[in-house]
């Protein structure tokens, strides 16, 4: 198993960890699960780097990545919506245009063709990983400027735009037809 491939199966292994300290109330677990998510975050731009730098692009990291970003972001915001610290419909809306995506990409395997993920999927990635980094920190040192609210609202236009854009670029697999873009 190659490094990148490595990194993102660490990225998954950090997503227990981050749900279990959350649970906890104490500063010292959230600073810690602060930084397990920080940490996990960062491993998604690290493990695609050496994918791409060392030319070590795997299918199975190919599909193991965006599966490991999913599951990161979404453990991460039932989590803290568990504890009423984020706005289940943000969740809804997330976990809607994920599966809705995946449906498309299976529909396209299925016809033996592969949808790459696109830029703005990778832009609508980084927008809730830095939404949910401004969740987990104490966003009161910014005083009352809503700064997590505005990355939140951010992050749910992109993940919209994003889910429309996979449609509209890739709906010819769901009538059999068509290349995918």
């Amino acid at each position: 198993m190659n490094w990148p491939n490595r990194i993102t199966i660490a990225r998954v292994a950090l997503i227990p960890l981050i749900v279990i300290l959350l649970q906890f109330e104490a500063p010292i677990f959230q600073g810690l699960a602060l930084i397990a998510f920080m940490i996990a975050s960062l491993t998604d731009w690290l493990d695609g780097y050496i994918a791409r730098r060392f030319q070590i692009v795997t299918n199975f990291g190919k599909f193991l990545d965006p599966v490991a970003d999913k599951l990161l972001v979404l453990s991460t915001m039932i989590a803290l919506c568990g504890l009423g610290r984020f706005p289940a419909w943000v969740c809804v809306v997330v976990l809607f245009r994920e599966l809705a995506v995946d449906g498309l990409r299976l529909v396209a395997v299925e016809q033996g063709r592969v949808i790459a993920a696109g830029k703005l999927g990778k832009i609508k990635t980084t927008l809730q990983m830095i939404t949910l980094t401004l969740a987990l920190l104490d966003t009161r040192m910014f005083g009352s400027f809503p700064i997590t609210e505005i990355f939140m609202y951010a992050a749910v236009a992109m993940t919209l735009w994003s889910g429309i854009d996979y449609f509209v670029r890739n709906g010819a697999v769901l009538s059999g037809g068509g290349k995918t873009r």
